[in-house]
């Protein structure tokens, strides 16, 4: 007797359908030697223990598991699968066969996915809202997965998402949909809208940083225009305060961005029963984290933190104390906004459009420029500051000071009304208003996504602006990537302030954003 079920298998963030073909034949124990289940079609080994663990959930869910040679085939056969998210189809392919399911040959317009426990119960798995957009691709009405990975898979309309909490329940599920019967469990039903409309309140909030104003300054202009910062200071200046809230002054993030997280986070395992991610992410790897930790890896390669922080925000504190190897396969992503890990058997594409914020010390002992004396020498500043590459800092638009915080500031418990969160997110989002519709049909959304043709048209200098630009160019030997990105930064400083010229002004606060070239690399 042949079946036949179908899954999916998930590869970078996308997802191959594969078909599963059970195969029942009589079993002449002493013609034939081999074992009783058989699965090919390249299964790794948490597959192949499938044939352990599916018998005894099939028995313990009161079904007959068939004492007959059992063949099962993962097609297409030249992909390696992973993982043990095929129990659950295959299991239901075996019950299919043995005439449980009602269906005669196959489970039409069936996917299903789910690892099985030894009493029958279905536990999660990874990449189900990647599922889910494939069986929709395909024209699959029906998906049948783990009852915690339902709510992530429920967002993708026009297919009947069951979520199952044990081998039983999915079998009657199939066995009623096969023979025209209403269903006890009801597919779940997600409005995407009303999902995204429900936001946590906010835990940070940038009236609650005192003093810092420059700081402040220069994360709302990076924040309008997607630019990478450095913040460069004493310890406790505020550095990472200010970082962990720059993602509340982000333009909210919008329903197809939404979705391009959860399917990163769901194949890293890092959804919960909320689903969909509503919020910005905000990556802090330790400065101890390794290259495949940051960028991703793997025999079939895993996302990486730079892919997890997609939309969000990376912030690498302490930016000299990381592994200047790791550091340096960040100039891939910050270029093209992606990651390409190569395999001998496979290559994958992540995304990995994310803003950069990084915070440094000035000196070894932190203190090299402010109140408190430094106890470092010249070499071991320049030892020091050196361990990031020119290549990298140039990639970096915006280098900030963040000195130590006066004790008037610290004490002073009025705050300016503009410092809030939400009147810096105000003026971030008429500022992007204005990048939307100059970029309109271009492919691009901020000004630090420019091409150089772009900044050729919309980038275009008086003679002012041009003497500014030349004298910061020769004295302080900046390189020709770091003029691109000074024409970038001027532009966005005068989307902020509503001016469709870039005038000195914006172009002399653009340069002084990159004084810390001059300060400390030269």
């Amino acid at each position: 007797m042949l079946f036949l079920t179908q899954s999916a298998a998930v590869f970078g963030v996308d997802a191959l359908t594969v078909d599963i073909e059970v195969n029942l034949q009589p079993n002449n124990a002493e013609a034939d030697k081999s074992p009783p289940v058989i699965i090919v079609g390249l299964p790794d080994t948490a597959v192949r223990e499938s044939r352990e663990r599916i018998p005894a959930a099939i028995f313990n869910s009161s079904y007959f598991f068939p004492y007959h040679k059992t063949t099962i085939n993962l097609a297409p056969a030249d992909v390696r699968k992973e993982g043990a998210s095929f129990d659950l189809p295959i299991a239901l392919g075996i019950l299919g066969a043995n005439g449980e399911l009602g269906a005669e040959g196959r489970l039409e317009n069936f996917l299903s996915i789910g690892e099985l426990s030894l009493d029958g119960r279905v536990r999660p798995v990874r990449g189900a809202l990647s599922i889910a957009l494939r069986a929709r691709d395909e024209g699959i009405e029906n998906l049948l997965l783990p009852e915690e990975n339902a709510p992530e898979a429920a967002v993708v309309g026009e297919i009947n998402v069951f979520p199952v909490k044990n081998l039983r329940q999915a079998a009657e599920i199939c066995h009623a949909v096969s023979s025209g019967h209403p269903t006890e469990t009801p597919p779940l039903k997600v409005d995407p809208d009303a999902l995204m409309s429900i936001l946590d309140d906010g835990l940070f909030d940038f009236n609650e940083v005192r003093g810092q104003q420059t700081a402040k300054r220069a994360l709302e202009v990076a924040s309008a225009g997607g630019h990478n910062v450095l913040l460069i200071g004493p310890p406790g200046s505020g550095k990472t305060m200010l970082a962990k809230r720059l993602p509340t002054i982000f333009p909210p993030l919008e329903f197809e961005e939404s979705l391009e997280i959860t399917k990163i986070h769901s194949v890293a395992g890092l959804t919960g029963r909320t689903g969909l991610v509503k919020h910005r992410p905000f990556k802090n790897p330790h400065h101890t984290v390794s290259q495949a930790g940051l960028i991703g890896g793997g025999s079939i390669p895993r996302p990486g933190v730079v892919s997890l922080a997609h939309h969000g925000v990376l912030f690498l504190d302490e930016l000299p104390e990381f592994d200047r190897n790791a550091l340096e396969v960040l100039r891939q992503p910050l270029e093209d906004k992606e990651v390409t890990i190569s395999r001998a058997a496979l290559s994958l594409t992540f995304p990995a459009s994310f803003t950069l914020v990084a915070s440094m010390n000035p000196c070894p002992c932190g203190y090299f420029g402010s109140r408190r004396e430094c106890s470092c020498n010249p070499f071991e500043i320049q030892r020091y500051v050196g361990r990031i590459s020119g290549p990298l800092m140039d990639r970096i638009d915006i280098h900030v000071d963040v000195p130590a915080v006066e004790f008037k500031e610290l004490r002073n418990r009025g705050t300016p009304e503009g410092d809030a969160s939400a009147r810096i997110r105000a003026r971030v989002l008429a500022a992007r208003q204005i990048q939307l519709k100059r970029f309109a049909g271009e492919g691009i959304y901020s000004n630090a996504a420019m091409e150089p043709r772009h900044l050729q048209k919309f980038c275009l200098l008086d003679k002012d602006c041009e003497k500014l630009l030349e004298r910061a160019m020769t004295k302080q030997g900046l390189s020709a990537r770091a003029h691109d990105r000074i024409l970038k930064v001027s532009r966005t400083i005068a989307d902020l302030s509503g001016n469709s010229r870039i005038e000195p002004p914006h172009v002399s606060e653009a340069i002084n954003y990159r004084s810390l070239d001059k300060n400390y690399w030269h």
